[in-house]
């Protein structure tokens, strides 16, 4: 591994504190994702704050059942709150799509994708037919979402099993979608050929170009099919010339983040078996990580399961502040699927001094072996300390408050900017040496908006670059333990 990321985890400057969580499901409202084959996949939640209060709310897709908003009440209790009656949801993304400061939610289904407009005190109206967007008839599973110089969103939308196929499910995956804004709403183009996306995640890659991730699910795969590279600005995948090397995975979710201190960010994908890090190279290329990194997971931890794990949702999060970066991936069987572990619990993956991981998720109390599917690191109840959601195929919504004692410094980074793009998705903060980057997409049918979190360790000021979209660059400065909003 590089030595500055070695030189950057020993001057963390915390000892690292055994991470500590407490399962308070019980305050959560009932909900469950639920459906049959054509919902083993998805089951996404959406993190975002509807009401301004600062405090995250929760959107649970319900596959056959009604979506969920469950509305933070504080101290760790949640509200449902009144929806338009959704069906056939797989997942959510929140965005806001027309820069009036109100969080709205682009909701993925199978049938027609929704766009429900946020307003005042988390009251939401389905606007789709203000957005003209895709058919009626497809099976929606992955979302991302950047802006260009046109102050409008660009999105694209993942789509799984051809349902018009009469040859399907097997081998009938569907094309993609790149919606482009127009004057009087969108233009759809087709990506092909699909192999069956279960997420997406535009943003820079490791050669500093904006580029679309797509992460394929191999059991539905025409043959052939691989992960595959878009390139946004020349409107290409990319091919082996191009440095982009074909691997074929049971891909389910996409996580990124930096977490050599390079300014580039690895990239984690999940699937059934090994869970595959690939690490950025100074050449813009990735490479695969070490099996020693420990990030693999490729079994259960615990119990007399043998059987390859199943990894849905992969976030990565410093959850005990320490300054050096984590990993939750949600676990579950597709359903009863007799090659795979059937009681899989979640990983927590705690990053070492050397930059190793060492699963943490049993001593910590986040292995739940219910059927997990989309996920979320966010604070919940602003303490400082990243908390955890995790919707299950057929089984109550789980969250847990983050306890570890003894955690570092803290600091949680929000951007606002004028224009359509208001909350600055493609910028870049670094802060004390740690990049993140403002996304919309990635995961597994969910992501989140809100502040950036970072961990500090014994630091207790913070020095803060921020790239803008726009290329323009400001510096800032900050003591820790707060939420701090930064404008160009």
């Amino acid at each position: 591994m590089k030595s500055l990321w070695v030189i950057l985890c020993l001057l963390a400057g915390v000892g690292q504190a055994e991470p500590l969580f407490r399962d308070l499901s019980h305050r959560l409202p009932e909900h469950r994702y639920l459906g049959g084959w054509n919902h083993f996949v998805g089951g996404g939640v959406a993190v975002l704050d509807c009401n301004g209060d600062a405090l995250p709310d929760i959107f649970a897709a319900g596959g056959t059942g009604p979506a969920g908003l469950f509305v933070n009440q504080g101290n760790f209790t949640f509200a449902a709150h009144p929806l338009p009656d959704i069906r056939a949801t797989t997942g959510a993304y929140p965005i806001d799509i027309n820069a009036d400061g109100f969080m709205d939610l682009f909701v993925l289904r199978i049938g027609q994708n929704m766009i429900l407009m946020g307003g005042p005190e988390c009251s939401f109206t389905q606007a789709t037919t203000e957005f003209p967007l895709l058919p009626a008839d497809q099976w929606s599973t992955a979302f991302s979402a950047w802006w260009v110089d046109d102050g409008r969103p660009h999105m694209a939308v993942g789509n799984y099993v051809d349902l018009k196929n009469p040859e399907g499910p097997f081998f009938a995956c569907d094309s993609h979608e790149i919606l482009t804004p127009l004057a009087d709403g969108y233009h759809s183009t087709p990506l092909e050929p699909g192999f069956c996306s279960l997420s997406m995640l535009a943003t820079k890659d490791a050669s500093g170009a904006q580029r679309l991730r797509i992460s394929n699910d191999r059991q539905y795969y025409v043959r052939g099919g691989y992960e595959q590279m878009w390139d946004l600005k020349e409107g290409r995948f990319l091919v082996a010339s191009d440095g982009w090397e074909k691997i074929s995975i049971w891909g389910m979710g996409i996580a990124s983040r930096d977490i050599t201190g390079d300014q580039r960010e690895e990239v984690m994908l999940t699937s059934m078996g090994d869970q595959l890090m690939q690490m950025a190279q100074p050449d813009g290329t990735y490479a695969s990580a070490p099996f020693s990194i420990g990030t693999y997971a490729h079994r259960p931890y615990y119990g007399d399961d043998g059987r390859p794990s199943t990894g849905w949702h992969a976030q990565f999060g410093d959850m005990d502040n320490d300054g050096r970066v984590d990993l939750f991936i949600s676990k579950g069987n597709v359903d009863q699927m007799p090659s795979n572990a059937i009681k899989d619990p979640n990983n927590l993956l705690m990053q070492q001094a050397n930059g190793t991981f060492r699963e943490m998720g049993q001593s910590a109390g986040l292995a739940s072996t219910e059927r997990g599917r989309g996920a979320a690191l966010a604070d919940f109840d602003g303490d400082g300390r990243l908390d955890v959601v995790v919707l299950n195929r057929r089984a109550p919504l789980e969250i847990y408050r983050n306890e570890t004692p003894d955690t570092g410094y803290w600091l949680a980074v929000s951007l606002l900017q004028p224009g359509g793009n208001r909350h600055a998705i493609g910028a870049s903060v670094t802060l004390n040496g740690d990049m993140q980057r403002t996304i919309i997409g990635g995961g597994h049918a969910g992501g989140q908006a809100g502040p950036l979190h970072f961990g500090l360790g014994a630091a207790t000021q913070a020095e803060i670059t921020v790239e803008w979209p726009s290329g323009h660059i400001t510096h800032h400065k900050a003591a820790a333990n707060q939420s701090v909003t930064l404008t160009p």
